[in-house]
């Protein structure tokens, strides 16, 4: 059996006191069939950042053509990239978010950040890291298994 994973892009969290900015960015990536999952945490958004998230998702499904879909952000298309051999990097059309199922991940972890209040980054990080302890296979699977990726999915018999 064939390991497709789809879904990549990220997340910017910010804590903000006394005019004082803090964020960090949350990097994912979901099977929308099993989904199996990966997240990882970055200070910012940048392509040493985005390689890095590469090299570590490559190391963790080496066996597995992995699909990643991205949105046109100039770190995922900078020349100094060097895309591992088990990823193939899927770019969205401009301007269509909602044809990214990762975004129902993010809006899915906001639904439980939008209304706290956090004193500094590192409780921020803590409850972002709790929630994704609680993001089941089966609840990642729910939220990005559209049905025309699970169509495509089929059709090439990869499930």
């Amino acid at each position: 059996m064939k390991d497709v994973k789809l879904r990549f892009r990220e997340l910017s969290l910010l804590v903000i006191g006394s005019c004082l900015f803090k964020a960090f960015w949350l990097y994912g990536a979901v099977e929308p069939l099993t989904g199996e999952s990966l997240f990882w945490q970055f200070s910012h958004v940048d392509t040493e950042c985005y390689q890095q998230f590469l090299n570590e998702f490559a190391a963790c499904y080496p066996t597995s053509l992995n699909v990643l879909q991205v949105d046109n952000g100039l770190f995922h298309k900078a020349k100094r990239l060097q895309i591992p051999q088990n990823i193939v990097l899927l770019f969205q059309p401009a301007h269509s978010p909602e044809l990214n199922p990762i975004e129902r991940v993010w809006e899915h972890l906001k639904q439980d950040l939008k209304w706290e209040l956090f004193d500094n980054l590192d409780h921020l990080q803590t409850k972002v890291a709790q929630l994704l302890a609680l993001l089941t296979p089966q609840i990642a699977a729910s939220l990005t298994g559209y049905d025309f990726i699970l169509n495509a999915l089929s059709v090439a018999n990869i499930f």
